[in-house]
């Protein structure tokens, strides 16, 4: 299997797992749509992985916005073999009476309506070109709560059953799977962390799988393997699941 000449398109590029995900994909020669908000820093990115990738500005709570990106991955490239819908956000970690409801919404419309966007956007280019595959990132929180993470938890439940319902309905010709890689050291480590709610915030750094793994992960979706695990969370949280990915176990 091999990425070399696929259009990937990656949402949340800017930092963390996307990031990652962008360098590593391009450097094995995909074509690489990296979009984040920050339309300096995908840009930046974008210049350094090489003429194989662009960067654009998008924010996932806005529909215009993911369908943008879309367009441009299919005209720049030709096709849009993989979606990433990586973006996601957490903070601020609070109780669920002592959120703001403008933040618990916030973290709805990029985790859920982002997916969704992308989704949605994507679907019909694959179904015209005759295949695809969606790899939506997920998370133990969609089935374990966590004190202070409602909006989480109930955010990435969603994007499951999002998964589970791209698989339904356009699973002959696309495959769509959730990839939960655990706990990544990543800055929303470091907010978590900084909250000091909830065992998670007590991790020590040194326990979170780097975000190259992750990358290697979803290149390892992006193929053939992706179809044993359609419409449902792929996870590299056991020994099993990281030699399935090609990953070396964890001392």
């Amino acid at each position: 299997m091999t990425v070399a000449n696929k259009t990937i398109l990656i949402t949340g590029a800017s930092r963390g797992i996307g990031e990652a995900a962008a360098r590593h994909l391009g450097a094995l020669g995909a074509n690489v749509v990296l979009a984040a908000r920050s339309a300096q820093a995908v840009a930046a990115i974008a210049e350094d992985i090489g003429p194989n990738a662009r960067g654009i500005a998008c924010d996932v709570a806005d529909y215009a916005q993911v369908k943008a990106a879309v367009d441009l991955a299919v005209c720049d490239f030709g096709t849009l073999d993989v979606l990433v819908n990586n973006a996601g956000l957490l903070e601020p970690v609070a109780r669920l009476a002592d959120i703001d409801p403008g933040d618990w919404n916030k973290v709805i419309d990029v985790n859920v309506k982002g997916v969704f966007h992308g989704m949605h956007a994507a679907v019909p280019v694959m179904q015209h070109q005759g295949g695809g595959t969606i790899i939506n990132i997920s998370s133990g929180a969609a089935y374990n709560v966590l004190e202070g993470w409602s909006h989480y938890c109930a955010s990435k439940a969603a994007v499951l059953q999002l998964t589970r319902a791209g698989h339904k309905e356009y699973g002959e010709k696309i495959t769509c799977v959730g990839f939960s890689p655990g706990t990544v050291a990543t800055d929303m480590q470091r907010v978590i962390k900084a909250s000091g709610v909830n065992p998670v915030s007590q991790i020590d750094w040194d326990q979170h799988i780097p975000a190259s793994d992750a990358a290697k992960t979803i290149e390892y979706l992006c193929g053939p393997g992706a179809k044993a695990h359609a419409g449902q969370d792929f996870s590299i949280k056991t020994p099993e699941g990281r030699a399935e990915a090609g990953l070396a176990p964890r001392p």
